[in-house]
This record gives structure tokens, C-alpha cells and sequence, in this order.
């Protein structure tokens, strides 16, 4: 997807370490050491917390960050990787592989592929289904979701919702709610029923991306290309308000633990962070400095670490996307003070 191509750079991705680490910290997070990672292009980020690592989708194949050991690998060979997770209690990592439009079931021990399901057209965002132990892939270009049983390993059900399906969340049992990036708008999913419902417009919100929800408030925020974020009340189906964040954002997460959403912005380097009250409301605390290029990121819901993936860049030339530098790409790593 456009928006989520390498985030446009005029400058280099250099950070002074000793910098950023002061400047997190008086945010409330601290950084440790990153973890050096292959190079080439990457995509959505999950955490796996019954195996401690990290997936993060690549173009061509899937990185696993052992945080027990500090180290990574790729297994896979995917044609254009956009989302990664591991399904539950089991050792397999789906994958989806936008540029042949399937559904990558791949083992994480031993990195061979074992299945190859064929899902809608540009595969991209995916989540899992823990109702009806289902993997759901969004597919951007079709506008449909295809709903995956890993055992069996077929597509169940194809759900039509609309084009420009972005990354999703389970609002409810049998309820999904997926960003809709060209039409500006919250999409819900009855799965149950398998039929799309009324959608709700994100007034002011250009370009919906990231989504995060909190259950205990059955508040979504949606991170918008447009510098703010949309807070919707799920039940009633309206806006709350538009809060302000960084610039390129891609990736929104709800810290269930401290009650926070966090949104990455890969343009300015930064990390929204917004508490929620008793009453659903937010208040904006000191934004986070991460990375230029840090885009999307993983939670552990437990400690509350924030897993980004990044590099360092060189400047772009006129009329190009920066190119990241050799031997650069780690996943960062924050965690709340």
C-alpha cells in the first residue's frame, strides 16, 4: 500500500542513542539496546507472547526476533509479506503475501512453509479470530475478508466489505471493525452473520490506518495520514474527537495494563501517547521519540514493551524514496518507566 511503502525522508534516520534514550525516558519510556535485524523492506509487526518474539512481515520473507536472545532470522519465501502472526497454541506464523494474494502457514520452528491458501486480491493487514479460532485477512485491492481455518487450512467464508481495507480489530465476539484508508471510514463486520454493516465516517480523519481498541471503554482510535487520530465510541457509532499525533503514522496499539493508546509515526520519529480516564476520555502525555522510519509496531500486553521495526536512511534524491542503509534495519525496543 502506498501509505505504507518507506515513509518519505529528507534527512538521514541518524539518532544520537544517548539523546533519544534522555528524551524517552523523561517521556516515561526507556529504550534498550536494538536488535539488529536483516536488511530490506518490512511491514506490520505482531507480538507472539507464549514463544517471547517478535514477527514482523517482510517483502520476501518473515523475521523472528528471539527477545530471550537478542537475535533474528528470517524463514519463508513470501511475495510481498505485509502482516505476520502466530497462531495460538500451535508453532505456525501466517503470513500474508499481498503480490500472489494468499495466505503463507508457515512453521516457526523449522521455517518451512506448509501451506499455501489462496485468499482475495492484495492480501494485507490480518488478525486473529480467538471466538471462532479463525484468522482473518484483510485484502485491500478486493475489499473483502477472507476468513481462514488454520487446521483445516481453507478459506471458510469471503466476506465483501469494500476496497482499501486497512488494518482491523475485534470490537466485539463476532463483531470486526477495519480502517477503510481511501473512503476515510470505520467498515464493521457482522461475522457471524458474514455481512458488512453500516459503515461510520471518520470525519476530519485522511487516510485511516493503524487501529487500536480498548475493550474495558469500547473506544477505538484510528491513526490518520492527516496528523490527528480519530476516538470512536463503538456502541453509539460516533466520533468523540480528533486528537493530534505525528506525522506517518501506521500502527496504533491500547496498552490494556496501563490504559494508554500509543500511536508510532514512521515521518517525524515520534510515538503518540494518549491516557485514557475513568470517564473514556484522553489526555495527550509527552510524546515518545523513536526513529524516523519506525512505523509500525508490536505490544506485549504484559510489561507494556513496544517492539518497532527501523533503519537509517540517506537522504532522498529529487523525485525518490530514501534508501535505507546497508546493515542498518533492528527493531527497537521501548518500555514504560
Amino acid at each position: 500500500m502506498p501509505r505504507r511503502s518507506f515513509v518519505a525522508l529528507a534527512v538521514m534516520a541518524a539518532t544520537c542513542a544517548s539523546a533519544s534514550l534522555s528524551q524517552s525516558t523523561a517521556a516515561g519510556y526507556s529504550s534498550a539496546a536494538p536488535i539488529p535485524m536483516a536488511d530490506g523492506r518490512w511491514d506490520l509487526t505482531s507480538y507472539d507472547g507464549a514463544h517471547n518474539r517478535v514477527l514482523v512481515a517482510r517483502g520476501d520473507s518473515v523475521t523472528i526476533v528471539d527477545l530471550a536472545s537478542g537475535s533474528a532470522r528470517n524463514i519463508g519465501s513470501i511475495a510481498g509479506g505485509h502482516a505476520a502472526l502466530s497462531v495460538p497454541g500451535t508453532s505456525t506464523i501466517a503470513v500474508t503475501s499481498g503480490q500472489d494474494n494468499t495466505l503463507r502457514l508457515l512453521d516457526g520452528a523449522s521455517g518451512n512453509e506448509a501451506a499455501r491458501i489462496a485468499v482475495g486480491q492484495k492480501p494485507d493487514a490480518a488478525i486473529w479470530d480467538g471466538t471462532s479460532r479463525r484468522i482473518l485477512v484483510m485484502n485491500a485491492a478486493s475489499g473483502t475478508v477472507s476468513v481462514v481455518d488454520p487446521a483445516s487450512r481453507k478459506v471458510t467464508r469471503t466476506i465483501t466489505v469494500k476496497p482499501a481495507l486497512e488494518l482491523p480489530a475485534m470490537v466485539g465476539p463476532h463483531l470486526l471493525a477495519v480502517n477503510n484508508e481511501d473512503a476515510g471510514e470505520l467498515d464493521f463486520v457482522d461475522l457471524a452473520k458474514g455481512k458488512a454493516l453500516a459503515p461510520l465516517a471518520l470525519t476530519g480523519c485522511d487516510g485511516p490506518t493503524g487501529l487500536a481498541y480498548d475493550a474495558a471503554d469500547r473506544l477505538t482510535l484510528s491513526a490518520c495520514a492527516n496528523g490527528v487520530a480519530a476516538l470512536v465510541d463503538v456502541p453509539t457509532r460516533k466520533v468523540v474527537k480528533l486528537v493530534p499525533i505525528g506525522a506517518g503514522p501506521d500502527t496504533a496499539l491500547f496498552d490494556a495494563k496501563r490504559h494508554r493508546f500509543l500511536v508510532p509515526c514512521g515521518r517525524s520519529g515520534t510515538m503518540s501517547v494518549f491516557a485514557v480516564d475513568a470517564k473514556g476520555g484522553l489526555t495527550p502525555r509527552p510524546e515518545v521519540k523513536t526513529e524516523i522510519g519506525a512505523r509500525t509496531a508490536a505490544i506485549d500486553p504484559s510489561s507494556g514493551r513496544v517492539f518497532l521495526p527501523s533503519a537509517q536512511f540517506m537522504p532522498a534524491k529529487a523525485g525518490q524514496r530514501p534508501q535505507a542503509v546497508g546493515g542498518t534495519a533492528h527493531l527497537l525496543i521501548y518500555a514504560p518507566t
